[in-house]
Order: structure tokens, then C-alpha cells, then sequence
């Protein structure tokens, strides 16, 4: 099916200026090509000499020594807040949660401050909305405003870090903060507020160009804060922690550089239950975590329509490896909040499996969104089964717009598939902006309804792949519906 892009006197130009870039050589595409002769996974290794996980002075406080008291009845809000200052006054330390449940409202973390939890801690979230105020200054859907803080938050500090093995438990459920998403399954009901409302005017708001620390949400609003957010921060360690019932997204570094996430598991499956959304990040760890969640398990950020092109920060440099992604709606994903742009993204040994799995590999982006998503990289993937694509690409997530996005420069090599869902290979791009470089290396998938199912591509290679039991190798991969 043949799709055109919605043009104005705007458009004409910008496509015009496309044209002319590619015709003169200084548009991406020789470079784009240039890239998938290289060997990417050396140019990984380069970057993870880059990302070092920050380490904390010998010093423990504990915060039964600042009042807090385990039970799950008390609020400790206090206490940690006492505790962690003390900290950071210090120099530096692990602020210690010690065996038991803690009940709070936001933590604030600051530079130097470690907030470790013992084996057997929990660290319970109130689901009383006042306890997150004052608001701050925070992203939501990848739009900027001043909302509810999230759970545990942190702002423009350095060497800050989560860690142990204890327990994040967000507390929510049907009953607190899920059923603001708006949706019967999720605990709303006829007559109850949501979100929806707040969500459609802050669209709005990013699309006037309102100042951010004009969009004032909060109470009355039903905008539900992230769990765990790292806003503008250097040097972030989120080490062998579970998490479950989060509000919303779980793990949300924003415009943060040098982080590193390790042996964490996540299991909640509630809406909009991200795993983690790096977003407008640079020099990301994403290593031996598992993910069984209510949305994306990995879903790779940089801003919302004019909000993401004002800020103008793609996610680069990440590297994917290790993870077990369970139920979710992609694996690793790319977007849709992707208006920064997305370069160099390294994924490799994966497993996934789960039939409540949507997609394997997911790039979803629109013309509302635009920017530039290039230089993904994904190897060494066993995946049992999934429900629609093994690699989908989709510029059409949202209605048209004005801004064409670009993919580019996509490799997948030694993707192994047991029993697949619907496609192999899904595309479905602008005929004005092909996706361009898309590659399958050694990859087998089985039980696939249809092997490909392309609109618009350009430079397409199936190399030595084998999908349903037959061997693809095409140099030349076109628009196609094959079985």
C-alpha cells in the first residue's frame, strides 16, 4: 500500500532539501553505507570504555539511625530525606535500608549518595498522591513540565547510585495510580478522573511552544509520575534491585550521561510499565536485567515532537547485553518519543519469549515525531516465540505530520527464532523516506505467517537468512508481501 506524506509550503522545502542532499552526497546515506561495511561491534567496544559505573566512599548511614521504622505503616519520608543529606554533606556514602519494609513518599537523592538496600529490604512507595509535592521539574511521555515527583528522583546531580538486592515495591495497583491511565482493566470506572484530559493538553502545550516550567500539572491532573528518574545527571549506577508496580514507566534517565544498569529485574505489568526509558542519554549500560512488563521492556527516548527537536539530544551510545525480556509489547525498542534522534545502539545476547511479546526488535517513530534513528546493531538473539514482528520498523505510529523521520543503517545478525508470530519483517515507511540499510545476517526465523512484509526500503539485504525453512540471500530487497 502506497503512503504519501501530508506537504505544505514547509514540507515542500524540507523535501526538496532531502533530494538535494542526497543528489550532492553530504546526506547521510554514503555514510549510512560506509558504517554497515565496518565492523560495529568493535566501535561498541570503544564506547563501553567510555561508560565506568561511579563508586562511593566507605561510609554508612543507616536510616533507622534518622527515624525511619520498618513495619510498612510509618512514613519515612523524613528519614530518608535526613539520612541522605547527611550523606551528601559528608562527602559521600551509602545510605543504608536495612532488612524490613519501609514505607515513603518521593526520595530526593543527591551527589555522592548511594541508597543501598540489604537483601531483605523493601522500600514501599505511598500511594497517597500528596506525598510526591512539592512538584519538580520533570519529563513525562517525553514532554517537559512541573508534576508529581517521581518516586525516586534526582536533578542535575553526579555519582548517584541504587543498589542491593532489596525491593522497590511502587505499591500501585487497580486501586492506586493504574486506574488514572483511564482504562476499565486497569481499575477506572465510569465517572472516575484520568489522565486523558491533562495528557491532551500538555500536547498541546509542547506544540505552542508554552515554557516548560509554565506547564503546571500536578493535583487535579492524574499525569502519574515515573518510578525511578535521574533528570540531567553524570555518572548513575542502578545495581541488582528488584522493582514491581510501578505507577508508570520504571527506569527513566533523562538527559543523563555515564550510566550503568545491572542485574536488575522488573516485573510489573501495569500501563505504561516501561522497564527502562533512557531518554536524550549518552554512554548507557543496560547489562544482565530482566524484564517482564505491562509495556515496552527496553524503550530508547530522546523527547516528543517540539519538545524533543527544541532540546535537541539524541540517545547514543548504549549498549544492550545479556537481558531476558519476558511479556512486553518490544524487546528492545527505539522510540516513540524519538524527535532527538537515536545513534549507535547495540544489542546482543538476548533471550525472549513470551507469546504476550509483541515484537522482538521495534523502531516506531512518525512524522509528528521526525529525527534521525541510525546505527542499530542487534546480534546474537535466541528468541522461543513473539506476537507480530521479529524486526518491525513502522514510521506511522502516530498521525502525519510535518517533520519526515529517517531510519538508516539497521543490522541484525544470528537471530535465532523457534516459533514466530506474524512476520519476520515488517516495514512500513514513506515512499519519500525509505527505510535504508536494513540487514538480517544469519538469521533463521520459524513459524512466521509471512516471511516479509515491506513497503518502502532501499538497500535491503537478506544475507544467508532463513525464514520458514527457506534461505533468503537478496542484495536487493524491494517493497514485497511474501509468504
Amino acid at each position: 500500500m502506497k503512503r504519501k506524506f501530508t506537504l505544505n509550503k514547509n514540507t515542500n522545502f524540507l523535501a526538496a532539501l532531502l533530494a538535494l542532499l542526497v543528489l550532492t552526497g553530504s546526506c547521510t546515506s554514503k555514510t549510512a553505507q560506509k558504517a554497515t561495511e565496518e565492523d560495529p561491534w568493535k566501535e561498541m567496544e570503544q564506547v563501553r570504555k567510555l561508560i565506568k559505573a561511579p563508586t562511593f566512599p566507605n561510609r554508612d548511614f543507616l536510616i533507622t539511625s534518622y527515624g525511619a521504622v520498618e513495619g510498612g505503616k510509618v512514613k519515612n519520608t523524613e528519614a530518608f530525606k535526613k539520612a541522605i543529606q547527611a550523606c551528601h554533606d559528608s562527602g559521600g556514602g551509602r545510605v543504608v535500608v536495612p532488612n524490613g519494609t519501609f514505607l515513603t513518599g518521593a526520595i530526593h537523592l543527591k551527589s555522592n549518595v548511594n541508597l543501598h538496600l540489604q537483601d531483605n529490604a523493601t522500600i514501599l512507595f505511598s500511594p497517597d498522591a500528596e506525598d510526591y509535592l512539592p512538584m519538580v521539574f520533570t519529563r513525562w511521555e517525553g514532554m517537559e513540565l512541573m508534576n508529581y515527583s517521581p518516586f525516586i528522583y534526582a536533578y542535575k546531580q553526579e555519582n548517584i547510585g541504587i543498589t542491593g538486592n532489596g525491593t522497590l515495591d511502587g505499591g500501585s495497583n487497580n486501586n492506586a495510580w493504574w486506574n488514572w491511565n483511564g482504562a476499565p482493566r486497569y481499575g477506572w470506572k465510569e465517572g472516575m478522573p484520568k489522565q486523558t484530559p491533562a495528557r491532551a493538553q500538555l500536547q498541546k502545550q509542547n506544540l505552542d511552544d508554552v515554557p516548560p516550567r509554565e506547564r503546571i500539572y500536578g493535583p487535579g491532573y492524574y499525569l502519574r509520575p515515573q518510578f525511578v528518574q535521574p533528570y540531567d545527571c553524570k555518572n548513575v549506577v542502578i545495581s541488582g534491585i528488584k522493582m514491581i508496580n510501578s505507577p508508570m514507566w520504571n527506569l527513566n534517565p533523562v538527559l543523563c550521561e555515564n550510566v550503568t544498569i545491572e542485574k536488575v529485574r522488573i516485573i510489573s505489568l501495569g500501563p505504561n510499565n516501561d522497564g527502562c526509558d533512557p531518554e536524550s542519554c549518552k554512554n548507557v549500560l543496560i547489562k544482565d536485567c530482566y524484564f517482564d512488563t505491562g509495556d515496552d521492556c527496553i524503550a530508547i527516548k530522546s523527547g516528543r515532537n517540539n519538545d524533543g527537536r527544541r532540546i535537541a539530544r539524541p540517545a547514543e551510545n548504549h549498549i544492550i547485553e545479556g537481558c531476558e525480556m519476558k511479556e512486553g509489547h518490544g524487546g528492545v525498542v527505539i522510540g516513540s518519543e524519538i524527535s532527538g534522534g537515536a545513534r549507535n545502539i547495540w544489542s546482543q545476547n538476548l533471550v525472549m519469549d513470551s507469546p504476550q511479546l509483541d515484537r522482538v526488535l521495534r523502531i516506531k517513530t512518525s512524522s509528528q515525531r521526525g529525527g534521525t534513528i541510525e546505527n542499530i546493531y542487534m546480534r546474537n538473539v535466541k528468541v522461543g516465540t513473539y506476537k507480530e514482528a521479529a524486526v518491525k520498523c513502522n514510521m506511522f505510529y502516530e498521525e502525519p505530520g510535518q517533520h519526515m523521520p529517517v531510519i538508516r543503517n539497521v543490522l541484525v545478525e544470528n537471530m535465532v527464532v523457534e516459533n514466530g508470530g506474524k512476520y519476520a519483517v515488517m516495514v512500513r515507511a514513506y515512499e519519500e523516506s525509505p527505510v535504508e540499510n536494513l540487514r538480517l545476517v544469519n538469521c533463521t526465523i520459524n513459524g512466521v505467517e509471512q516471511a516479509l512484509s515491506i513497503d518502502h526500503v532501499k538497500d535491503m539485504k537478506l544475507i544467508n537468512t532463513k525464514i520458514n525453512g527457506k534461505t533468503y540471500d537478496s542484495n536487493n530487497v524491494t517493497a514485497t508481501t511474501q509468504p
